[in-house]
C-alpha cells in the first residue's frame, strides 16, 4: 500500500454531504491537498473552495489529476463510485463506507487488483500521516491523540486504534503514521500490507499493531513480523470473548484454531512480536526497548 503524503492530491467522493463537507474542511485544515469533489447533482458548483464534477472520470479528464480517492458514499452506491475511480485512474482508494453488499465489495476488489488500483477498507477510519495530512475521519488534529514522532501505527479499529494513539501520546512519544485497515471480512489492506509500508516508512522506530480476534491476518503477518528490522509491539482486542462469539466487527469471526486470541498471541510471539496485555501497557514497553 501507499502512505498518503502531502503532495498527494486528493478527490473526495460524495463532498457536499453532512459527513464530507465536515471532514473535508478538516483535511484541508490540516493539509490534506483536495482537489476536487464528486456528486453528479452538484456538478460545475464549488463546495470548500473546490470544483465539484460529476464523476471521477470527468475530474481527472479536467486535468484536476488526483492520486487518491476518498469515499463518503452510502454502501448501495459505492460499488459505482469505486468503479468510476478506478476507470478514472486512481492509485487509491480509501472506502470509509461499512455495511457494503459482499458481492459489491468483491466486484471492486477484482479490478481493483487487475487496474493496479490500491484499496484501504471498506469500514475504515482512515489513515493519518502526523503532521502531513490524513484522509477519512480519524482526528488527526487533536493533540492528545496525534503528535508527530517516530511510531508507527496500524489497526483493524478506529476506536482502538485512536484509543493506542492516545496511550502513545500520554507516554511522551509520537506518531510517525497510523494506518487504519477497517474491519470487514474482504478488505483491501492486509495487516500484513500495513506492516510493511510503516516497517519502511521514513522515521519510524517501532511498529505498534492493533488487532482483534477473527480471521487470520496477524497469524499471516507473523512471518513477515519475525523479518522486521523495527521492534514491533501488538495489542489484539477480543481475550475474554467466550468462545465461538462473534465480537465487533463483521471481520471478527473465530474459524476453528485460526483467527483465535491464543492463536495470534502465539504466531506473534514466536515471530519476536512483543504482545500487550492491555492498550494503555504501550508506554512502557516502548520506554524498554527504545529508551
Amino acid at each position: 500500500m501507499r502512505i498518503l503524503r502531502k503532495h498527494h492530491r486528493v478527490l473526495i467522493q460524495g463532498i457536499t454531504g453532512k459527513q464530507g463537507t465536515f471532514w473535508t474542511e478538516r483535511m484541508q485544515q490540516y493539509g490534506t491537498q483536495v482537489v476536487g469533489g464528486v456528486n453528479p447533482k452538484k456538478a460545475g458548483t464549488l463546495h470548500c473552495n473546490v470544483p465539484v464534477y460529476a464523476t471521477a472520470v470527468e475530474a481527472m479528464q479536467a486535468g484536476n489529476g488526483f492520486e487518491s480517492s476518498i469515499m463518503f458514499i452510502p454502501p448501495l452506491a459505492v460499488k459505482d463510485a469505486a468503479v468510476d475511480a478506478i476507470e478514472a485512474g486512481a492509485k487509491n482508494i480509501c472506502i470509509l463506507t461499512e455495511h457494503i453488499p459482499v458481492q459489491d465489495v468483491m466486484y471492486v476488489m477484482a479490478m481493483a487488483a487487475e487496474r493496479g488500483t490500491m484499496i484501504t477498507g471498506p469500514n475504515t477510519a482512515g489513515s493519518v500521516t502526523v503532521g502531513e495530512c490524513f484522509q477519512g475521519f480519524m482526528p488527526a488534529f487533536n493533540e492528545r491523540i496525534f503528535k508527530r514522532g517516530r511510531i508507527g501505527v496500524m489497526s483493524r479499529s478506529g476506536s482502538l486504534g485512536t484509543l493506542m494513539c492516545q496511550n502513545i501520546v500520554s507516554a511522551g512519544f509520537g506518531q510517525s503514521a497510523f494506518i487504519g485497515i477497517g474491519g470487514d471480512p474482504i478488505i483491501g489492506t492486509t495487516t500484513r500490507d500495513a506492516l510493511e509500508a510503516l516497517d519502511q516508512f521514513e522515521n519510524t522506530d517501532a511498529v505498534v499493531l492493533v488487532g482483534e480476534i477473527g480471521g487470520a491476518m496477524e497469524e499471516d503477518a507473523a512471518e513477515y513480523a519475525a523479518s522486521m528490522v523495527k521492534p514491533l509491539f501488538a495489542f489484539i482486542a477480543g481475550g475474554a470473548a467466550p468462545a465461538g462469539k462473534k465480537m465487533g466487527h463483521a471481520g471478527a469471526i473465530v474459524m476453528g484454531d485460526k483467527g483465535t486470541y491464543a492463536s495470534k498471541k502465539k504466531a506473534l510471539e514466536s515471530a519476536g512480536v512483543h504482545v500487550l496485555d492491555t492498550p494503555s501497557q504501550v508506554g512502557d514497553d516502548l520506554r524498554q526497548t527504545l529508551g
